[in-house]
């Protein structure tokens, strides 16, 4: 959507993608107002002092319906519950309620891919912004990674392609948005006591591809059923990657066999056993990154240089140490029980599972078979831990632990040589921890100070 100079906005939330609309529309000339309902000591003095610099004005400590009047269009940061009582205010009022990629629409001068997904949005849009380096691209990766998708417009001619990272709440109100390659990873429940199902959680994802075009391309996985299904408008491309015969981008004994052709021989493969993204689960990510970048034509040489190169994000499988035969491995970042599923599918040792936190609307009870395949000892921590315990406590041996120190000296109790100890929470971290980052690393902290305890113990 173009914003047209003098308009009246109003946007909801100041946090980091909520500052960078701001940013945005005082850019386009628009009269800008900015709720947010912390209280005013909590937002950062520089912030406020840009805001009246730039003559925004700001309501602060909760939203009110009489702020926002005389706005002609309303922009809730991704983060906004949609069931607000004041966005109920400004519908009523027939006021357009428009994202931060409704925004966008319509305005990237080059192309952009844009992935979505319930697991492993960020390695894959990583990877992709990775390879297309290698490649000598420039590429602006943001969204939900953690540089705002509008932040692009402070330098456009800076970047030759654009690598966005899409979560539901951001595709929730999407509007016209569409990407040159799409890229639809895999669907498990996640953010249902946003959504309020798992069809409107689908639903939300799959509006990814709903104005996209003949002649722009579609990547979906192929061994998530429903993603796979994901209708598409006559002429989009359709790929996908996955362990079957038929897939555009097949994994077979670890290497990456590309066949955009269709049927027949590959026409390029990529080893990934010299690589980070040898796991099982990497594999599927590297596969998509893949397909991704042949769309903007990256030479397959340097998609190869990309991969035996790239380190994956933090806080995804990421090994912190081994202690006595016992290997530590940070995965922070499974917040939702697919990822949970797919990191313990990936494991080959015994596992104790380190899981917990707040809960999003998910039933644990999907857990129940990979969990009595491969975790002997699972450890919960947080608000969900009863919930799990009752959904789990018929397959594997529990025990409820208050911090996550105590859940380290919990697991080491628990494991023997050979093992692995597994953070892998499959919950938001927000009832201990400020993201899953800092979760991740008092976990790592507290895995080191464990080894460096037993050392001195010799």
């Amino acid at each position: 959507m173009q914003i047209h100079k003098g308009v009246q906005a109003a946007v909801i939330g100041l946090g980091m993608a909520g500052l960078a609309t701001v940013r945005y529309l005082v850019a386009q000339g628009a009269r800008v107002r900015v709720s947010d309902k912390r209280d005013f000591t909590q937002i950062e003095p520089s912030t406020v002092a840009w805001l009246e610099e730039h003559g925004v004005s700001l309501e602060y400590g909760g939203h009110t319906a009489a702020f926002l009047t005389g706005s002609e269009v309303v922009i809730p940061g991704p983060g906004v519950p949609l069931d607000l009582p004041v966005l109920q205010a400004v519908r009523e009022q027939g006021l357009p309620i428009l994202g931060e990629l409704a925004l966008a629409a319509g305005q990237f001068q080059v192309p952009v891919i844009a992935v979505t997904g319930s697991n492993g949005k960020t390695t894959v849009t990583s990877l992709i912004g990775h390879l297309l380096r290698a490649a000598d691209k420039t590429p602006f990766v943001g969204g939900n990674i953690g540089t705002p998708l509008l932040d692009y417009f402070a330098h456009p001619g800076s970047y030759d392609c654009v690598v966005l990272e899409l979560s539901s709440f951001q595709l929730d109100l999407a509007g016209l948005f569409r990407p040159d390659v799409g890229l639809l990873l895999n669907l498990s429940p996640d953010h249902l006591d946003r959504h309020g199902s798992f069809a409107a959680y689908a639903g939300a994802k799959q509006k990814l591809f709903a104005h996209q075009v003949a002649g722009d391309c579609a990547i979906l996985g192929a061994d998530d059923p429903q993603a796979a299904a994901t209708p598409l408008s006559e002429g989009v491309a359709r790929y996908t990657f996955g362990r079957g015969g038929n897939c555009s981008a097949r994994i077979v004994d670890g290497r990456v066999e590309l066949r955009t052709g269709g049927q027949g021989e590959g026409e390029a493969c990529f080893d990934l056993g010299p690589t980070r993204l040898h796991s099982s689960v990497n594999q599927l990510n590297g596969a998509a990154a893949v397909l991704a970048v042949a769309q903007l034509g990256c030479g397959y040489e340097a998609i190869g240089r990309g991969l035996l190169s790239f380190e994956p994000p933090a806080h995804r499988m990421a090994e912190v140490a081994t202690i006595d035969g016992v290997r530590f491995i940070n995965d922070s970042k499974a917040t939702n029980i697919g990822a949970l599923e797919a990191a313990l599918g990936g494991c080959e040792s015994p596992v104790v599972l380190i899981a917990g936190g707040r809960d999003k609307g998910s039933d644990y009870t999907l857990l129940k078979e990979v969990v009595g395949r491969r975790v002997k000892h699972l450890i919960l921590m947080g608000e969900a831990a009863g919930m799990i315990q009752s959904a789990l406590e018929t397959v594997a041996t529990v025990e409820i632990v208050g911090t996550m120190a105590e859940a380290v000296q919990r697991a080491m109790a628990a494991a023997t040589s050979g093992d692995l100890v597994l953070l892998a929470p499959g919950c938001a971290s927000f009832d201990m921890f400020s993201g899953y980052e800092e979760r991740g690393r008092v976990f790592a902290e507290q895995v080191l100070q464990l080894g460096q305890e037993r050392t001195a113990g010799r």
